[in-house]
């Protein structure tokens, strides 16, 4: 946190120790004073980094260079990066040295070397880079190339407006000046690209500049103020007044104009106002995508109003018109389950056959499959086609919550023979690619990971795991595994989770262990299992909660406010502490993965007992609260919970329902395929900002200091 408590620690530690600990120290250190652009102290650590280690020297160096540049000591710098590739030829800042000593030399007022350097590399990957870009235009600016420098400000502004090197560009092209002048296309797409990137206020902010140009015609004008009025919408800032005020025409501008007054009707609740402007855009504006926008916007506000049938007279018309929209496969999705809801089985079953059909790789494959065997069971009495359904789900998606409903519905059926169906056996699992566990402990790439985590640089750790060789197979586990032994559990986790993204259709022993331990966390267990036996509750179903709410993030704190593993608002937490007979309650005690897990048990014990022990309306409840889900209850009558939960109106709230029950699962699994010795083992509880002991490899061991 760089607070004084935090630097006056780290510098003691450094001091008490020698070696590479105290590298490791000083290098936290100067990383600190560089973030907090105190750089004479940054440079002086990093010195200090380099004197006392050697693994790390790389590191020291490079970054000595960078608090030294800052410093205006520029010679200095100049010693450090002269000759670095030469000494450092495996060092991940080797191919960041050209723009690195291109910008020393422009601030040394040497642009010919920097053209040098950059000129240099331009044919590797960096050149495309917008530092790299920047720098050669700089150098072109100074050494007089107006024109070319003009050139290159233009590309990074268009090309990479969202950078900070984009917003330079941007300046600097106010200095050397446009040629020929930025055209109203280019400022119009750099505009949209902030739009599209999320930075509303900015692009509302360029759209109404450009709309005040005096050359424009009334069309483009017309068009920049319905985009600049779509980021106030984004914004929340939006009126009834600004929309009227919007020029009405016949064209795209007209349409987006449009879809902008559906959404203020939808958010005021104004069915009767939705219904007449979706009108006007089917007669107007048919094959406008703000058509199809403003179709899905109503049909949504349909479902919660429990209108059922015009949200499917919405979500039909825009698969049927627009069916390679981004909305078309959840909007046709959508129309086959409410069918199904509503008892318009043959047309559920049409949709659902059409959706496998037509979206094959969708994430509503796996719903689509289930549901017509559930049709071909319940309405069409053919078990045999509905068993390869069934199969055809705990098949290819294994781990999903809708292949354990499949198995369930397998094992009702009994003894009957899955039907050959054609169109079932195109639908595949993921590949899974060869992985390992089994980590090089003495490349040295991996120790260098290490190192930058004891040292809290962790921005680096991944670039320097992908330059070892074969990390292919085991890069992702590895920096997963740093974090994890650091007790950063959770960002353990979300890196397997991008690394594996097909970790839930995969068999259990198609992945390594270690991987899976990390994926499903036993942290906290001896906590888990006693609150969850104390409670009356599956410590596999609290762990599952965990994961779900906070991905085992003790110090999470959510935009909701809600605190540590569980995710207990402070009123909750107050609540439970008091039935437990905890005197003196603060909120922050929610931090503690103890008393957290305490009180968050005997919440989800007091939540079951609610909804009489049904788990899907609990963790519906926990997530959305209770009267919603008295209220989704009372939506017809659902054969089964599966239709329950499929029918939970919040996508949010129905995806988390369903993960928690997949994790239960999961965590079963696992618990079946590793041998009894290692069920459970893991209980790491370290704390906030401590180091996990972890064994050293032997390289490690030779570096490590006496008094360690």
């Amino acid at each position: 946190m760089r607070s004084p408590a935090a630097y006056a620690g780290v510098t003691a530690y450094a001091r008490a120790h020698t070696g590479e600990a105290a590298s490791a120290a000083y290098l936290a250190l100067g990383h600190a004073y560089l973030l907090d652009r105190r750089y004479p102290d940054a440079a002086a650590s990093f010195q200090k980094a380099n004197a006392l280690g050697k693994t790390m020297d790389d590191y020291a160096d490079f970054l000595a260079a960078q608090a030294l540049m800052e410093s205006g000591k520029l010679s200095d710098a100049e010693t450090l990066l002269t000759g670095f590739a030469t000494k450092y030829p495996e060092s991940i800042f080797v191919g960041r040295l050209p723009v690195m000593i291109a910008n020393l030399s422009l601030d040394q007022n040497d642009p010919q070397t920097a053209l040098k350097v950059l000129r240099e590399h331009a044919a590797d990957p960096i050149s495309g880079h917008a530092d790299f870009q920047l720098a050669l235009a700089r150098a072109n600016q100074m050494t007089g190339g107006l024109d070319e420098s003009a050139k290159l400000y233009r590309h990074i502004f268009l090309g990479f407006p969202l950078s900070n090197e984009g917003q330079q560009a941007k300046a600097q092209l106010a200095v050397v000046g446009a040629n020929p002048p930025l055209t109203l296309a280019e400022r119009r797409a750099h505009a949209d690209a902030l739009y599209a990137g999320g930075r509303f206020a900015d692009a509302g902010e360029e759209y109404r500049a450009l709309a005040n140009d005096p050359n424009l015609d009334p069309q483009a004008k017309s068009a920049l103020l319905v985009a600049a009025a779509s980021c106030d919408l984004k914004t929340r800032r939006l009126s009834k007044e600004e929309v009227e005020s919007l020029p009405d025409s016949q064209d795209e501008s007209g349409a987006r104009r449009t879809y902008l007054a559906v959404e203020l009707a939808r958010n005021k609740d104004d069915g009767g106002k939705v219904q007449s402007l979706i009108t006007q855009m089917q007669q107007r504006f048919s094959g406008s995508p703000w058509l199809a926008e403003a179709l899905y916007t109503s049909a949504n506000m349909y479902l919660l109003r429990k209108d059922y049938p015009q949200a499917i007279t919405y979500y039909s018309d825009l698969a049927t018109r627009f069916p390679t929209h981004r909305y078309a496969p959840s909007s046709h999705w959508k129309a086959a389950w409410l069918n199904y809801r509503l008892g318009n089985y043959s047309a559920a079953a049409v949709l659902f056959d059409k959706q496998i059909a037509l979206y094959a790789g969708g994430k509503e494959i796996p719903a689509a499959l289930y549901w017509r065997g559930r049709l071909y069971a319940d309405q069409e009495h053919q078990p045999g086609t509905a068993a390869a359904y069934y199969e055809t789900v705990s098949r290819v998606f294994e781990h999903y919550y809708y292949a354990q409903l499949s198995r369930d519905r397998l094992a009702e059926l009994g003894s009957v023979t899955p039907a050959d169906v054609a169109m079932l056996t195109n639908i595949h699992r993921e590949e899974i690619p060869a992985l390992t566990d089994d980590v090089p402990e003495d490349d040295e790439h991996v120790i260098k990971a290490r190192l930058l985590a004891n040292a809290g640089l962790n921005e680096y750790i991944p670039a320097e795991i992908q330059a070892a060789d074969g990390s292919e197979q085991w890069g992702a586990f590895a920096e997963a595994e740093i974090y994890s032994s650091d007790g950063e559990t959770f960002r353990a986790m979300r890196v397997l989770k991008r690394a594996l993204p097909f970790y839930t259709s995969a068999p259990i022993d198609t992945i390594p262990m270690g991987y899976w331990k990390i994926l499903f966390p036993q942290q906290y267990w001896s906590s888990i299992e006693q609150q969850a036996s104390k409670n009356g509750l599956n410590p596999y179903m609290v762990a599952s909660l965990i994961r779900q709410e906070s991905e085992f993030n003790p110090g999470a704190i959510s935009s909701a406010n809600a605190f540590g593993l569980m995710q207990l608002l402070p009123s909750v937490g107050r609540s439970m502490a008091r039935e437990e007979g905890i005197r003196h309650f603060n909120e922050v005690e929610l931090l503690n993965p103890e008393t957290n897990i305490r009180l968050g048990s005997r919440y989800l014990k007091q939540t079951l007992d609610k909804f009489d022990g049904q788990a899907p309306y609990a963790f519906a409840a926990y997530n959305a609260g209770d009267s919603r889900v008295t209220d989704w209850q009372s939506i017809g009558k659902y054969h089964g919970m599966d239709e329950f939960v499929e029918s939970i109106p919040f996508t949010e709230t129905r995806d988390y329902v369903q993960a928690i029950l997949r994790n239960e699962s999961i965590y079963r699994a696992l618990h079946a395929a590793m041998p009894p010795a290692q069920s459970h083992a893991v209980d790491q509880q370290t704390p906030s900002g401590a180091i996990a002991q972890q064994k050293p490899s032997a390289m490690e061991q030779k570096m490590m200091p006496a008094q360690q």
